[in-house]
């Protein structure tokens, strides 16, 4: 009955098929998120003033902030090479976690944050992966594929699972705390809906902020060291 109960739920949650393929809440929302970023990275792009506006200089004063704090891990110049890659993942992800800070928004029909779905949170860190190898072997060449039998070549099978480790632990990590904390909002509105609201919008925004922060720091590092010259 349970395995019934969790199949009706997620058949529930499909909303429309595009071509045979579902549509979830999670799927609509990720496209609303995506829009909004390339809208406002078309108005910030359009216009340039030497006297920047206020939205000018807030994209200004957010570009140049994550561009120093991944300078502090891969270096100016790789900073400046992965730049858009990682910068794009912290927004993506940040305007994902703050799309459920509204007290059951998370549980509202077309309306759920992406990051709170295990399918979306595995596919940014197969991504990572992906890019992270890449990287490695553009920075070195294909000689960084003999990191996985360093030291000995008995250790290629642990240094393999190693690798792949690392994109599941991103995924859960991030699914995990998003999902429970979508959780504990339900709950306490439900229990509390006029005092809830207000410490659980707060607690949201910067607990989404953190773990955006979190999810990009450790991609940095990722790349960092598969593209170190002692990697």
């Amino acid at each position: 009955m349970k395995g019934v109960r969790e199949v009706e739920g997620h058949t529930s949650d499909i909303l429309f098929k595009i071509f045979g393929l579902p549509v979830t809440s999670h799927v609509t929302t990720m496209w609303a998120i995506m829009a909004v970023l390339f809208i406002l990275g078309l108005v910030v792009s359009r216009n340039l003033q030497k006297v920047p506006g206020r939205l000018q200089s807030l994209a200004e004063f957010t570009i140049e902030g994550l561009l120093n704090f991944f300078g502090g891990i891969l270096g100016p110049e790789k900073a400046r090479r992965y730049f858009p890659f990682l910068a794009t993942f912290f927004l993506f992800i940040l305007f994902s976690n703050w799309s459920g800070i509204f007290p059951g928004a998370g549980h509202l029909k077309g309306f759920k944050p992406p990051t709170s779905t295990w399918s979306v949170t595995i596919g940014l860190a197969i991504v990572v992966f992906v890019l992270v190898q890449v990287a490695g072997i553009r920075e070195k060449g294909l000689g960084y594929l003999a990191h996985f039998i360093k030291p000995i070549p008995l250790l290629l099978p642990l240094n393999i699972i190693e690798e792949l480790v690392k994109p599941l632990s991103l995924s859960l990590r991030l699914y995990g705390n998003i999902f429970g904390e979508e959780t504990v909002a339900a709950v306490l509105f439900s229990l509390a809906p006029y005092f809830s609201p207000i410490p659980m919008q707060i607690l949201g925004i910067l607990f989404g902020f953190i773990q955006a922060l979190v999810f990009t720091t450790l991609a940095a590092i990722y790349i960092s060291t598969a593209t170190a010259e002692g990697h």
